[in-house]
């Protein structure tokens, strides 16, 4: 693949801002989703993907016509425009060091923000490669930028070569993926495959093949207010009452700072509101779904004895599905992982199979019945200023999607597809 035109690609996508916003009932939630979903469209066509088009809901959907006459499977690679709400994507700089010596990487915007290598221990095998960080004011977006430009290029490639033999390959970019709604308007048969990939990962060669089961806690605390000066025995701070619920929850065990590998958690990340009401949404996650009715009745019995010493206040639960572990629905059909797995084995790499302390639109398609694994993108520290990424690894990635596109064609003509 032209490997400058990856470069531009990426460091195009990621100086535009798509940072998904919470609160908002607008799908896409910011018109920077819409903006880059158009600009996808624009170039897909011009690399003759004649049906390339942005539906209403600001998803994007092509499809790269077969090579090959004999019957294929069709397959789909999706990845997601939004970056997530926890840094800013605004005003990205990214930085591109070639020729990466070695060492600490200062951030040139903020002096106190340094990639180490002490913390991210994977730059010890990125010495002579090509790395992109941001300049430190604001996370990089390669979560999933990168995702975004590997299918890209993968795409302008298999359109520019022919003689590479492909069934029908479906391309799908969603939006909202980082606040749990990429899915909320899309369909497996929207897609029209049998089996999808995302390409969302972090590092090389891994497919993501379970991840974490996802339900969304919201209480509601309403308290007294009244002013200050007259507040004796009379006041009710929900603030106060919100910061005692917290402090009940566990905080050596069961939380994301506490925990690892298949260790799931309770995690408290927003808190809004005043004295009179406050909100506060707390994210359930384990590998095991049977669990996170455990994880729920623990709040509940948390905000019993909060509510005990805080009688006057008011307290409402509500607990969300968001997601569940892919793994039972990869099982139903094991052709996605195989084949990804002899993909990289035709261009003489080895995958690792994972399981990913998080969720992706994998999760939500494989359990509504599209098997569809997470492919490694070369994705490091993600939602974080010090998030970078490496141009071998998006290259690798391509490289992998081309061969996945092969192994498919040579399935049907060895008539696997029927498996």
């Amino acid at each position: 693949m032209n490997r400058n035109r990856l470069l531009d690609r990426f460091l195009r996508y990621v100086q535009i801002d798509t940072t998904a916003v919470a609160d908002t009932n607008q799908y896409p939630s910011s018109p920077g989703q819409l903006y880059l979903g158009a600009l996808l469209v624009d170039e897909l066509r011009k690399t003759g993907v004649a049906d390339a088009r942005q539906d209403p809901n600001g998803i994007v959907f092509a499809t790269l016509p077969p090579t090959v006459s004999h019957p294929v499977p069709t397959i789909a690679f999706c990845a997601h425009l939004d970056t997530s709400p926890e840094t800013s994507g605004s005003n990205v700089k990214p930085q591109v060091i070639e020729n990466y010596s070695g060492g600490d990487l200062p951030l040139p915007g903020n002096p106190h923000r340094v990639i180490r290598v002490a913390e991210h221990p994977e730059l010890a095998a990125m010495r002579g490669r090509t790395l992109i960080t941001s300049d430190g004011t604001t996370l990089l977006g390669a979560d999933d930028k990168a995702g975004v430009a590997v299918i890209m290029e993968a795409a302008t490639w298999l359109m520019e070569h022919p003689e590479i033999p492909r069934g029908p390959v479906r391309l799908c970019f969603t939006c909202d993926e980082e606040i749990g709604r990429g899915v909320e308007y899309l369909r497996p048969e929207m897609l029209a495959s049998e089996v999808c990939y995302t390409l969302d990962g972090q590092g090389t060669d891994t497919i993501d093949v379970e991840t974490f089961s996802a339900d969304l806690a919201v209480l509601r605390i309403q308290g007294v207010n009244i002013h200050p000066g007259i507040a004796k025995g009379r006041m009710v701070n929900a603030l106060r009452v919100a910061a005692d619920f917290i402090a009940r929850l566990p905080r050596t065990t069961a939380c994301p700072e506490a925990t690892e590998g298949r260790e799931g958690f309770i995690h408290p990340f927003e808190l809004r509101g005043g004295v009179a009401e406050a909100r506060l949404e707390l994210l359930l996650r384990d590998f095991d779904t049977a669990t996170l009715a455990r994880w729920a009745d623990l709040l509940r019995q948390t905000a019993a004895a909060t509510q005990a010493a805080f009688p006057q206040a008011k307290f409402e639960l509500t607990i969300t599905k968001q997601y569940r572990n892919m793994s039972e629905g990869l099982a139903r059909d094991p052709r996605a992982v195989a084949y990804a797995q002899r993909a990289l084995e035709r261009i003489g790499r080895k995958a690792s199979l994972a399981s990913v302390r998080g969720g992706t639109d994998g999760s939500r398609l494989t359990e509504m019945g599209l098997p569809t694994p997470n492919l490694a993108t070369g994705e490091h520290s993600p939602h974080s200023p010090l998030e970078w990424t490496c141009l071998e690894e998006l290259i690798a990635t391509v490289q992998w999607v081309i061969a996945l596109v092969e192994t498919w064609a040579d399935s049907g003509q060895s008539n696997e597809c029927a498996e």
